[in-house]
Parts: C-alpha cells; structure tokens; sequence
C-alpha cells in the first residue's frame, strides 16, 4: 500500500488545543470536518490533515465517505489508536435494531472496530424513533463498541426527552454555531448539563460570513485571516470546531490559533454579525435522511 505523495510523515507541526468530555477524557477542539469530501482526493486530503497534526475527524453515514474516512487513517501514517473517528446515524437508519445494523456497517466501512464518538445525526420527529435510537447508542458504548455517544441537531427540549426516559445525557451535541449563528441559549444549556458543544458550518460560508466587513475588520487587526478569527471565537468558549478543507496549507492555518487573542471590543464587535436562533436550522421541521 503506497502512501499519497502529498501526505507529511514527519513530526506534526500543529498543537491542537483540548477540552474534556463529562467523565474527564480529553478532546480536541479543533477536529477535521469531511462533508462532502469523496475518492481518491479525499483520502488525500484528510490523511494529510492527519499528518500535519489534526486527530479528530468528523464523517457520517450520510456523507457517503466512511470507505475514504478510513483508507486516510491507514494510509497516513497516524497510529490508528491515536485518531478519534467520529461518525453519525443516518435518519434511514433509526430504530432500535436498524441503529445497530447501520451502525455496525459504518464500522465494516471504516474498517474500524469501534468509533471513538457515534452522533444521532438528526433528531427527525417524523419518525418518532429518536428515543429507540439513543437506547440503542447507550448499549454501543456499554459494549465498548463506540466510546463516547451523543446526539446532532437536537434542541435543548429534545435532549431533555432523551434523558428524561433513559436518565443517560449526551457527551455532544454537534450544532450549527458560528459568528453568524451563535446559539447562546443552545451552548448555555450545554454547559449547565455537562454536553460538549460541537460546531458545524464554524466559518458560516452559507451565511456569507468572511465577507463581513467586522470580520474583516478584526482580521486585519490580529493578523489572521477572518476562518482564523471564527475559529479562535468559538475555541475560546470551549466550543469544538470541525472546519474542512482539501488544501494542506488552509488546513494548518485552521488549526493554527495561537496568534489570535481576542478581546472584550473584538466579541463585543462579532456580537453584531448574530442572525440570531431563527436563522438556524430548525430540527423540529428540518430532517434529513
């Protein structure tokens, strides 16, 4: 098996940032997001993500790219161990029973025996197996075949459901969070119950955030490009980012935060840029299977 060519193997030039999950574990917070990556050049591109120093990598069901999620982590050089692989069940496969198949087949596709995080990747009330799903997540880990669970897209009233039947909270919620959308109701609710906030969509180019003449403001201010301010604005909050980008350099300029040192005037300017929660997705009517 040959490695790709673009793929560093040298000593990693990043120093990722931590947090800690509820039972003390430590957790990267800034991870490698793969949406929309597939193929040959996104095994490319996350195995040099790998590489430079990143260790969190954030894939799906959904995405369709678990097969090149897990040829990355072997072809790069990483010891596999040392890489936290998240993934996600997709909304086809909620259910008591389907969540274990379709979990147990993104392990085949990863070529994985466990995950280091399963996500519930959508709440989709339609189907009302929301609850079954996460039942079936808390067995996985007892097993010792996903080491940590938690849930994405969920609302404060939605996580409550699931604790209020099962007394089990989740570690992660992965939401979108950024400059342009930045929850506060969401991550205050986390922090009170012990769930990590996991951000995706952090540079909001939906939202056309990096156009933003506040942000643009503050890049120049600090030196920094305006993906390094988004990011350094969640980081500081505790929040885990997951930016993706197929271009080794992009990808070190991600994780590389320690310049940006933002202060009271620069939050109080990217305050300004919050569309506020209705702009957000709303997992009570959007569902994606």
């Amino acid at each position: 098996m040959t490695t790709p060519s673009n793929t560093p193997l040298s000593t990693p030039t990043l120093s990722i940032p931590t947090t800690t999950l509820a039972d003390g574990t430590s957790f990267p917070l800034i991870g490698f997001g793969t949406s929309s990556m597939k193929g040959r050049g996104a095994v490319d591109g996350i195995a040099a993500a790998l590489g430079s120093g990143y260790r969190l990598l954030d894939t799906a069901a959904q995405y369709g790219n678990e097969a090149a999620v897990g040829e990355a982590v072997r072809v790069s050089g990483v010891d596999p161990d040392d890489v936290l692989v998240t993934t996600k069940i997709a909304g086809g496969d909620q259910g008591r029973e389907a969540t274990r198949t379709g979990f147990l087949e993104s392990l085949r596709r990863l070529g994985l025996p466990r995950a280091a995080l399963v996500l519930i990747h959508w709440p989709n009330p339609s189907r009302g197996l929301a609850l079954e799903t996460w039942r079936t997540l808390i067995d996985l880990k007892e097993e010792g075949k996903a080491l940590h669970i938690g849930v994405s897209n969920f609302r404060p009233e939605q996580l409550t459901e699931l604790v209020d039947a099962t007394g089990v909270w989740p570690e992660v919620n992965q939401i979108q969070l950024s400059p342009a959308l930045q929850r506060g109701e969401a991550v205050s609710f986390h922090r009170e119950h012990g769930i990590l906030t996991e951000a995706w969509g952090p540079l909001a180019g939906r939202d056309g955030l990096d156009a933003q003449f506040a942000l643009r403001k503050l890049a120049e201010k600090h030196g920094a490009t305006t993906s390094q301010i988004s990011l350094r604005w969640a980081v500081d909050q505790g929040i885990v980012v997951i930016p993706k980008s197929s271009d080794p350099r992009r990808q070190r300029d991600n994780a590389t935060l320690e310049h940006v040192r933002l202060d009271d005037a620069d939050r109080e300017l990217l305050a300004t840029l919050d569309l506020g929660e209705d702009a957000a997705w709303d997992s009570r009517e959007h569902e994606e299977w």
